[in-house]
């Protein structure tokens, strides 16, 4: 969404006018690009199209949206019209809690998509904000719908997609609901750096695009508990951390905790 700003308006016609609404139709009408084209293409559309397929498949994305950090991409509530593949940047989606706390729900990348939350019943239920300046391709769903219908790999990568969000959300139940602070940090950091490294990123180095209190307010601990683990995992030469640039030393030690039996 644009605002818009009323208290100096240049006359109609004029080259200041002119000039305006050149700025305006740039920020409101994103750049066409074709998927086919994109580094991303095979993290969020289906391979494996024909000429015929992918043609088609290219006239989905008609619009890409900029999205500056601490904007919303969509908010609770609102109606859902599109997916949104996220082309760069880095997102949080949250819910509002009935103290008026936001509980973070997700955190999501270049590569994935968002928005799915809005199919149920046709309206956003969180909010999606930007945790750095990003850019989104914008999928209107009901051209998914569509070509879904002609093209039988779209459809099953639309399903694909459902699927790995759902096993996400059974994910962050099972951290949230048998595992120790120590367990849940070592799978979100890993979880995380193999995310980055399906991208081409690092297997051992990540710069954290969220605060220390989102990341508790995500695997439902204390900020002075993130915190502690943070230090106590540095202090035992398992990762190295300065500021928000994580390096992990020794990823079989997260693994092992997160894999070992439960002594309760």
């Amino acid at each position: 969404m644009f605002e818009t700003h009323h208290a100096l308006q240049p006359s109609p016609g004029s080259a200041q006018a002119l000039s305006a609404a050149k700025v305006i139709a740039i920020n409101s009408h994103s750049i066409k690009v074709a998927c086919s084209n994109c580094n991303l293409r095979e993290l969020c559309m289906p391979v494996g199209l024909s000429k015929e397929e992918l043609e088609r498949v290219d006239t989905l994305v008609e619009v890409r949206r900029k999205v500056k950090k601490g904007a919303a991409l969509f908010h609770n509530g609102e109606k859902f019209t599109s997916l949104y593949a996220i082309r760069t940047g880095f997102f949080k989606t949250c819910v509002a809690t009935e103290d008026g706390r936001d509980q973070v729900t997700g955190f999501q990348m270049a590569g994935e998509v968002m928005g799915l939350d809005g199919i149920v019943n046709d309206h956003h239920t969180c909010d999606a904000i930007a945790l750095e300046d990003a850019e989104v391709c914008v999928l209107p769903f009901d051209r998914i719908e569509e070509l879904s219908h002609d093209i039988a790999s779209m459809q099953r990568h639309v399903h694909k997609i459902m699927s790995r969000e759902i096993v996400r959300e059974n994910g962050v139940m099972l951290l949230l609901g048998s595992m120790r602070a120590e367990e849940r940090l070592a799978a979100f950091l890993l979880n995380l750096v193999q995310r980055l490294h399906t991208r081409g990123f690092s297997q051992s180095e990540l710069v954290l695009r969220m605060t220390r209190e989102e990341i508790g307010s995500y695997l439902g601990l204390k900020l002075e508990t993130v915190s502690r683990t943070f230090s106590k995992f540095a202090d035992e030469g398992i990762i190295e951390v300065k500021q928000r640039h994580v390096r992990i030393l020794n990823s079989d030690a997260l693994r092992d905790l997160v894999n070992r039996p439960d002594c309760d």
